[in-house]
């Protein structure tokens, strides 16, 4: 788990909370325990994907569950690790291809593996723009769409998203209730081209 990742909730189209997973964790588990509890939606902000937190158990072992869950990182117990060679975050898969592609492969420097891991790399490095404005508005549309589909001009929103015109998304999206309004606009904030 990404421990700089951040998370925001929602009690209908209030802000709640915002923070690490244990600090939202921890307010939504408050909020539930209340005179009045109130239904509560959670986001991860890089994605603007809905997520589920275990709220079981007191305030306490809420609070306890998700900060160990917040501070583990990848590989952090040597204990663990089998003896060997590191495994060096090397993933192995099934590419299937034609033999043409096979023989233009085994004849490059350093083999298949090699030349894939390159041609990867180059294609990922010039479209990191184009990248980054699509993830921006896909965590943006998941977001809108989760909360804000009654919204009035929500559809003229979605259209101005996607089409990268930013003063009309920001026109739509005017009247929308403020907190949903602005968290919205922050995870368009790289949906539009700079230019």
């Amino acid at each position: 788990m990404n421990t700089n990742e951040l998370y925001t909730a929602f009690a209908g189209t209030e802000r709640v909370a915002q923070g690490d997973r244990a600090q939202v964790a921890l307010a939504v588990k408050i909020l539930a325990e209340a005179k009045e509890p109130r239904a509560v939606l959670v986001f991860a902000d890089p994605t603007g994907e809905q997520v589920d937190l275990d709220l079981r158990g007191s305030v306490d072992d809420v609070s306890a569950r998700h900060a160990a869950t917040s501070t583990e990182s990848p590989g952090a117990d040597p204990a663990r690790r089998p003896p060997g060679r590191p495994r060096l975050g090397v993933v192995g898969r099934e590419v299937t291809l034609l033999p043409r592609h096979w023989e233009w492969l085994n004849a490059q420097p350093g083999g298949a593996s090699v030349t894939l891991r390159k041609l990867v790399e180059q294609a990922r490095s010039g479209k990191r723009d184009q990248d980054r404005i699509r993830r921006s508005r896909e965590a943006a549309y998941r977001f809108m769409s989760a909360i804000a589909g009654n919204e009035p001009g929500f559809e003229d929103a979605c259209r101005a998203l996607f089409a990268g015109d930013r003063k009309s998304y920001a026109a739509r999206t005017r009247d929308w209730p403020v907190d949903v309004r602005d968290y919205a606009r922050m995870l368009a904030t790289e949906a539009f081209d700079p230019g």
